[in-house]
């Protein structure tokens, strides 16, 4: 018997099977069969996501039961107090979300830990923020982000509100590998155990709002415009109109897509860096004459942005939108004489390099990090207790930017405050965002950001997405498009590669990336998701102007997927 059929048969006749699997299991096709039970869910960059639905490879209540388990053990071996600091608990408006939750405290408690739920579905900066608030051990996010559907998924945070870093989260991994049988796992707790479970509510929002409000650099500016607003159905939705409401903006929310549903009805999908997330808000755009269009994904950690720019509707890049934040937050503080002694800001090794640019023009020192909040998190962390530097501005390529560190995530709410903000600020000189991104281009040069994923399922997916990143390894371009590769970063096996020569690359964990700088100024770099089954190809293209560099980009694109067979 096969390690699937073994998966598989354990599952369709274990007596602790949750009934709402049996129909399910028994009417699998083989590669049904095969997809579900060839491998377990694992955590990649932004904890454990997957379908929803029976097996080893999906979300289900058992999958997160074992998560759960293994999350509790690890507490458990931190001592007493860490299991009386507890763990808060938020979730997001997808199938299972609140089930799942509930069910992870009741599991909790069952283990003698104490745990704070949120009363309804919340964003994921707010269960960052509640960790903090309540003195928390750690905090459990159920969330997808911006998936599909069919998604589920399950993240975890340490005690500073920030997602597991690798180091600690092998720690958990290791608890969790050691549980052999997850149908095994129930969440029956006893009536006193119940009484560790603690239901939050609007205290730590209002407080989470103040801290929100508290970024404004001018919140006397002339709030002259119109924002269209979209939560895509998710968690979003009370939140920013309320912290709109309490800063004076006007916000006119788009209501088809403000009821926290499932499924997604009102929108072809809810993720910001794909265009069909903006198609309703942009109809309401036009029919208002709005200023700006903010867009958050379900879990609302990232904020899409469009701008109406000589008439039309401008939607900028995750990259574009945060060197905007950049410009004017650095502006600001420099103008008001609040710039910190030695500032800091962080973005990730796929985040184009204009953001840098702008910030050293301030004089703010960029640290790199890899894909994923955590390591961010994890350097805001460390100079807040040695005091080396100070945080000025954190974001990635995805949309998801922070702007001060009362969170340990990405944070849209601060985001769309910010953006709101600076929109009205320079609208009062006459400018839109569009003309900012397009001062910057003039001083910093012209670059065009953009990321190509290829969706590749299942076993054989999986296979092909490492043979993609094996073939670059064993035969690297030496030129892309015509232009040549003058250095390559192979974060896998932690080496740069320049001028013949090979030296170590420092500072970063190990990770399944590679980079390619070219003569130009430019660079591609390919990276495996950690959330989705896809191979993501980031290019970061500089041209003499926004035609070169889009017929360079093309041209980019053009090669590697001759070059990957992608």
């Amino acid at each position: 018997m096969s390690l699937v059929e073994e998966r598989y048969e354990k599952w369709v006749h274990h007596p602790n099977l949750d009934p709402r699997y049996k129909d399910v299991l028994e009417n699998m096709s083989e590669e049904e069969k095969n997809d579900a039970f060839y491998t377990t869910i694992e955590f990649g960059t932004a904890g454990m996501r997957g379908l929803l639905g029976p097996g080893t490879n999906r979300i289900n209540i058992h999958t997160i039961r074992k998560a759960t388990q293994g999350y509790a053990n690890y507490i458990k071996k931190n001592g007493e107090e860490a299991c009386k600091a507890g763990v808060a608990i938020g979730y997001d408006n997808r199938h299972m979300s609140r089930e799942l939750a509930f069910d992870c405290a009741d599991l909790l408690a069952k283990n003698n830990i104490a745990s704070f739920v949120y009363d309804s579905l919340r964003p994921t900066p707010m269960l960052s923020f509640a960790v903090r608030y309540n003195h928390c051990f750690g905090g459990i996010m159920i969330t997808a982000s911006h998936n599909p559907k069919e998604y589920n998924g399950y993240k975890l945070y340490d005690d500073k509100g920030c997602q597991l870093i690798p180091a600690l989260a092998d720690a958990v991994i290791k608890e969790v590998n050691a549980i052999e049988d997850e149908l095994a796992i129930d969440a029956n707790c006893t009536e006193e155990q119940k009484k560790l479970i603690t239901v939050m509510g609007d205290d730590v929002d209002q407080d989470y709002y103040k801290h929100v409000l508290s970024i404004q650099l001018n919140p006397d500016v002339k709030k002259d415009i119109k924002i269209v607003f979209s939560p895509e159905h998710g968690t979003a939705n009370i939140p920013v109109r309320d912290i709109f409401k309490m800063t004076g903006y006007t916000c006119i929310p788009v209501e088809e897509q403000c009821t926290p549903d499932p499924d997604f009805s009102c929108t072809p999908t809810p993720n910001p860096e794909q265009p069909g997330a903006y198609e309703l808000a942009l109809k309401y755009a036009k029919e208002n004459d709005a200023d700006l269009i903010l867009v958050c994904d379900p879990d609302a950690d990232r904020m899409g942005v469009g701008v109406k720019h000589n008439g039309e509707y401008v939607v900028m890049t995750g990259n574009q939108s945060g060197s905007v934040e950049i410009e004017y937050i650095c502006s600001q503080l420099r103008a008001q004489h609040k710039m910190p002694e030695h500032p800091v800001m962080f973005n990730t090794v796929v985040t184009s390099d204009l953001g840098e640019k702008v910030a050293a023009d301030y004089g703010v020192e960029t640290e790199k990090t890899l894909t994923g909040f955590k390591f961010i998190g994890e350097k805001v962390a460390k100079y807040e207790i040695t005091h080396e530097k100070n945080y000025v501005f954190g974001y990635e390529e995805s949309y998801g930017s922070l702007v001060k560190p009362f969170v340990r995530d990405k944070d849209a709410p601060q985001a769309l405050l910010i953006l709101a903000e600076a929109c009205a600020f320079y609208k009062q000189q006459g400018k839109d965002l569009v003309d900012v991104l397009e001062e910057l281009y003039q001083r910093h040069g012209t670059y065009e950001e953009s990321q190509v994923a290829l969706t590749l399922s299942g076993e054989e997916g999986a296979k092909r997405i490492q043979k993609i990143l094996s073939d670059l390894r064993v035969e690297a371009p030496k030129e892309i498009a015509g232009v040549k590769v003058v250095k390559s970063e192979d974060f896998q096996t932690q080496t740069i590669h320049e001028n013949g020569e090979v030296r170590p690359l420092e500072g970063f964990t190990k990770s399944n990336v590679l980079k390619y700088f070219l003569e130009d100024g430019s660079w591609v770099a390919v990276r495996p998701s950690g959330t989705e089954p896809k191979c993501k190809f980031y290019y970061c293209i500089r041209g003499t102007d926004k035609a070169d560099a889009h017929k360079k980009t093309e041209l980019a694109q053009k090669a590697m997927s001759e070059l990957t067979g992608a």
